[in-house]
């Protein structure tokens, strides 16, 4: 083989959908493999909401932007092909920011290996970004406690799901927003939760006083939306409001007023949000606490599995209308 296929982003989202015209098919020619380098050849990839974050112009956010012409950014799980690098040797299973792309040539900065036995999209599911933002925001950020609520949005979604199962091991009632019955459905009856919301078809208000009798401790933000009002006037007093995601408000060009600080004031809320970039030095300590309710069968999770490179483009959409099921993954 001398050349593989990559995917450039050539053009940022101007709200609404993903669409080719963002991107650009490449072929390029097989790297050399230098000293102290090893090549990857990708075998899954993960597709999470960050990556609208990361197609926008925004120069201040947590991350830059991708540069227009180069590979959009992703991470992915592999195997090491071809190795001049004496810490990788052909055969090892890597994981790390791969791109979209078939091929990665690396100086080992940013790859870990892996070892656990598990299926590369279990890996991506529970061991990769989303248990690894479950495990920090619910934890380091959260601060959960035996016997409160905590009211999770996006709650069927791959980080969400976590974070409700990791909440329910520790002793918490955990309630979840979801948009199906069908994934109502799941998270109660397979994952535990002690009820769901689905924000399209169910009264809002009435549904959440209804589940959170006792109000609500914390509340873990992946989507934003009508939900996040509702929510906030429930909140207790000195509850905590972690910041993951608002995957509602990314394809808009003006987002969504929040709910009124006087809230904030009045019951002495803490609001924080979080990025995994500022953690990555913490994987370690990350994986060593999530690890234990894995091994013990407390985290249980599902992956939707998308065919091909190029189904990456349209598939972010999935996203935005919720017809994913689980963690989203390209299979190369």
């Amino acid at each position: 083989m001398s050349t593989y296929t990559a995917i450039n982003l050539v053009a940022r989202p101007q709200g609404g959908p993903i669409g080719p015209e963002l991107f650009e098919i490449v072929e390029k020619p097989m790297p050399a493999v230098a000293q102290g380098q090893f090549l990857v050849k990708q075998h899954h990839m993960s597709l999470d909401p960050a990556m609208f974050g990361w197609m926008s112009p925004d120069t201040e956010s947590y991350i830059p932007p991708v540069t227009l012409g180069e590979v959009m950014r992703s991470s992915g799980i592999g195997e090491v092909v071809e190795s001049h690098h004496p810490d990788f040797t052909v055969g090892d299973r890597v994981m790390g920011m791969m791109g979209w792309q078939e091929y990665f040539l690396s100086n080992g900065a940013g790859l870990h290996k892996v070892t656990a036995p598990l299926p590369d999209e279990a890996i991506l599911s529970v061991f990769a970004l989303p248990g690894l933002t479950a495990t920090q925001g619910l934890f380091n950020v959260g601060k959960p406690q035996k016997g409160e609520t905590i009211v999770v949005s996006g709650a069927a979604g791959s980080v969400g799901s976590i974070v409700g199962q990791l909440a329910k091991a520790d002793g918490l009632r955990v309630i979840g927003v979801v948009g199906s019955d069908e994934k109502a459905d799941w998270i109660i009856n397979e994952l535990g939760f002690d009820g769901a919301i689905n924000y399209k078809t169910d009264d809002l208000a009435a549904k959440l006083a209804e589940l959170t009798p006792d109000g609500v401790d914390m509340y873990f933000e992946n989507t934003g939306g009508p939900i996040q009002h509702h929510v906030f006037a429930k909140m207790n007093p000195h509850g905590r409001i972690v910041v993951c995601g608002m995957i509602a408000d990314y394809p808009k060009a003006v987002p969504d007023l929040g709910p009124s600080w006087v809230q904030v004031i009045k019951k002495r809320l803490i609001i924080q949000g979080f990025t995994m970039p500022d953690h990555f030095g913490d994987v370690p300590a990350l994986l060593e606490k999530l690890t234990p309710y894995v091994m013990k069968g407390q985290i249980k999770h599902r992956a939707h599995v998308l065919i091909g490179l190029e189904s990456a483009i349209t598939g972010l959409n999935l996203f935005f209308t919720g017809q994913n099921k689980g963690k989203l993954i390209v299979k190369l």
